[in-house]
């Protein structure tokens, strides 16, 4: 699960970096919405996504409650979970 878990950090952390730098631009520099819609409909699945597999390796891996705190919160800022993927992923 951890390695599932080390590509959906991945690829969720794509999916921001997709919406906030190019989608968002797109729609409120040059009035091009479509984007925001398909982008950010598949950046939402993958956070709440993200979230369920966190929450169900803090049971399963028995983290601390301050990593799990960690790895939810990095989910937010575009390139918090590549962070994470480094610090508490690499060897999974």
């Amino acid at each position: 699960m951890l390695k599932f878990f080390k590509k959906l950090a991945l690829i969720e952390g794509i999916s921001a970096i997709l919406l906030f730098f190019f989608a968002m631009p797109m729609k409120y520099i040059f009035g091009d919405p479509i984007y925001v819609k398909h982008i950010g409909m598949a950046h939402g699945v993958l956070f709440t996504l993200y979230i369920i597999v966190a929450t169900y390796l803090k049971f399963s891996e028995k983290w601390e409650a301050r990593k799990y705190v960690e790895i939810c919160l990095a989910s937010i800022p575009p390139f918090g979970t590549f962070y994470i993927e480094k610090k508490y992923l690499k060897n999974a």
